[in-house]
């Protein structure tokens, strides 16, 4: 808007200066005045100042005097719009918005977090919207324009992410996860520092450069740091490798309009309690839904793939599991988790 506003505002000083420069040559051609002369009795008619004609004006002088008073209070009413404008939908209409954003953020409990809304975080804040996770943004600078931020499930607080008091207003103490996407690995480090002494219990995913600081920011509470360049280098050689592997991992966990999900993952805690402590076997998911476990979270975070039909299910595990969407819908249907 601030790029509109100044698009707007440099439109109506070239209106201004062009009414100048044509009043002053209708003044020097139409009564002879000379130059100086034809600026001044222009600037005094524009601005409507109300001095005396330099000269007596013949009828051509009068009617170029009326257009360019009646110019003149048209280039004005459109500059006062466009102030006006910038001023109530810059300011007023932002901080109405931007205050109602703030009282639902309070009211938000186990959201994400995401710092930085650049590439990585667009497409962090992307992934999560499509499973309808509550998400709050936080930028140093307000998007100019992103369909993303519908402060309804994605919300957005300008502000510094490195500072405690930019945190709380996003709501880290009561936040399930963090995913901190800074430029800077100095900044990303910041972050996790300030967040894990806000939020002991909270789940931090950053983002590194080096094997270096990847290691500083495990030390400083980070769960998980990922470094873009490194996964990118494996990927483009497990597409040399094994591509046909790649591909299918891929198309698990590939997302449209009518393909959600193949994989799911499910907390022992988000079970109904008749299931919660029962063996894989007792599940039977490959009857009732044509789901199949394929991999089994220890409650020590240990993973186990294709787990054994007697492996039960204890407090603080997860399960992976694998089917076809529809399949998948039936397994969210009987487990009430839709």
């Amino acid at each position: 808007m601030i790029k509109h506003f100044r698009n707007e505002l440099l439109l109506a000083a070239l209106l201004f200066l062009l009414l100048i420069t044509a009043g002053t040559l209708g003044f020097h051609w139409s009564q002879n005045y000379p130059w100086i002369d034809a600026l001044y009795m222009t600037i005094i008619t524009a601005t409507t100042v109300g001095f005396g004609e330099v000269h007596p004006l013949d009828e051509t002088g009068k009617i170029l005097t009326i257009l360019l008073i009646l110019m003149s209070i048209v280039v004005y009413a459109y500059t006062i719009t466009v102030v006006t404008e910038y001023v109530i939908g810059e300011n007023i209409f932002y901080k109405l918005i931007k205050k109602r954003m703030e009282n639902k953020v309070k009211k938000l409990d186990n959201h994400v977090i995401i710092t930085g809304f650049g590439r990585t975080g667009k497409q962090a804040t992307q992934k999560l919207k499509n499973y309808h996770k509550k998400v709050v943004l936080i930028d140093i600078n307000k998007p100019e324009d992103d369909k993303l931020i519908d402060y309804e499930d994605i919300f957005f607080i300008e502000g510094d992410a490195t500072k405690d008091e930019t945190l709380i207003k996003a709501g880290i103490e009561r936040a399930d996860s963090l995913l901190t996407t800074l430029p800077t690995d100095a900044d990303n480090l910041f972050v996790v520092l300030s967040a894990r002494q806000i939020n002991p219990a909270l789940k931090i995913v950053t983002r590194a450069t080096n094997e270096t600081t990847a290691n500083k920011m495990k030390l400083a509470g980070a769960d998980k740091v990922i470094m873009p360049e490194v996964i990118g280098g494996e990927f483009m050689a497990s597409l040399v490798v094994t591509p046909d592997l790649v591909e299918f991992l891929n198309a698990l966990s590939m997302e449209d309009a009518n393909q959600k999900t193949n994989l799911e993952e499910i907390l022992f805690q988000d079970l109904p309690p008749q299931y919660q402590g029962q063996s894989i076997a007792t599940l039977d998911l490959r009857r009732k839904t044509g789901c199949t476990i394929i991999g089994y979270k220890t409650p020590d975070h240990r993973y186990i793939i294709n787990p054994s039909a007697d492996t039960k299910l204890e407090k603080g595990s997860a399960i992976i599991v694998l089917g076809q969407p529809e399949q998948i819908q039936k397994l969210n249907k009987l487990f009430k988790l839709t």
